[in-house]
């Protein structure tokens, strides 16, 4: 069935969407209860500097989140995302950073550089920065620690005048 990509939708968390995160985040994380779900959404979700709900009809099924750099690296940021493995293949990803990319550079001006590390196996992902306009800038050997394992990882980037706009 496909999914009707204008219900997709960026929102701030809420601890009101405690069950809804819990069913996709423990694909990410082994939390157990939605008690610890709860925690990390106050902790870690809710304080954070820029981290979106990935939402259809109001539902999480994933993040955005931007790690915006400080001092002398301000004027660049960070970029990750996940999305429930349910989702995966429906143009959903490619749909939210789509929307999130021209927020991110609304919301933090100072930002002219967004980046992204993406393993290399990861193809679906690539593609998802590549639809949006990343541009592919090398590979950073043995960089990524994942799951106990140590990944190669291509690096891409999206300055503030590349934005194209929303498919």
């Amino acid at each position: 069935m496909e999914t009707d990509l204008s219900r997709v939708t960026l929102r701030p968390f809420s601890l009101t969407g405690a069950h809804d995160f819990l069913r996709w985040a423990s694909d990410v994380r082994s939390f157990t209860s939605e008690e610890e779900a709860l925690v990390f959404m106050r902790d870690a979700c809710l304080p954070h500097p820029w981290r979106r709900s990935i939402s259809i009809d109001d539902r999480s099924i994933g993040f955005i989140s931007v790690f915006p750099e400080t001092g002398d690296d301000r004027f660049k940021a960070h970029i990750g995302y996940g999305l429930s493995h349910e989702y995966w293949g429906k143009g959903i990803a490619t749909r939210a950073v789509s929307i999130a990319v021209p927020q991110v550079f609304n919301d933090l001006p100072h930002v002219l550089r967004l980046q992204a590390f993406v393993q290399t196996q990861n193809k679906a992902s690539q593609r998802v920065l590549e639809k949006v306009g990343f541009q592919r800038e090398g590979l950073l050997r043995k960089y990524s620690y994942v799951k106990g394992e140590i990944h190669d990882v291509f690096v891409y980037s999206l300055l503030s005048p590349d934005l194209l706009p929303l498919p």
